[in-house]
């Protein structure tokens, strides 16, 4: 089973204690405003990485990672974007994609206020990682990890560190 360590907002700094957080994990997803290259390096150097880029990320990012990702792990769908709202509140353009392809799993950052929240309008669980640099208003870095297999997502495990 898929387990993926999922982190946004990192604004060119990745604690150490995430790292050692997703040693164990098959993938990395960042979800945005990655903040230097060398952090998608390091991020690398541990696990896959799959990213998109942020609002801050500069060009060199913004042509290794594009503005949105669609894929499937696990059996399930995923639709990721830095800017994108959470229920309730969508960025219009993604609320017209979510409910077109309907995911099951939708990421975004830039909030840098982590959330995990079901939304059963359109049948899928929204994900904010939070902010996981120390760029920010954020008091705690934070960091996900989940399960993803035969269409489940399962075993949600967050990291807080104080800033």
């Amino acid at each position: 089973m898929p387990l993926i360590g999922l982190l946004s907002d990192t604004h060119g700094n990745v604690h150490p204690s995430i790292i050692k957080f997703f040693s164990n994990c098959d993938e990395i997803w960042h979800a945005g405003d990655i903040g230097n290259i060398a952090i998608a390096e390091i991020l690398q150097k541990i696990k896959p990485l799959r990213a998109v880029h942020g609002n801050i990320d500069g060009h060199e990012l913004r042509q290794q990672f594009p503005e949105e990702l669609r894929f499937t792990v696990g059996g399930v769908s995923v639709y990721m974007i830095h800017i994108g709202g959470y229920p309730g509140r969508y960025e219009k353009k993604v609320h017209e994609i979510l409910k077109r392809e309907r995911p099951k799993l939708f990421i975004s950052g830039h909030s840098h206020i982590l959330r995990v929240i079901n939304d059963p309008r359109l049948e899928l669980l929204h994900i904010n990682p939070g902010a996981a640099g120390n760029s920010g208003f954020h008091e705690v870095i934070t960091a996900v990890k989940l399960n993803v297999e035969a269409g489940r997502i399962f075993d949600l495990d967050v990291l807080e560190i104080k800033r």
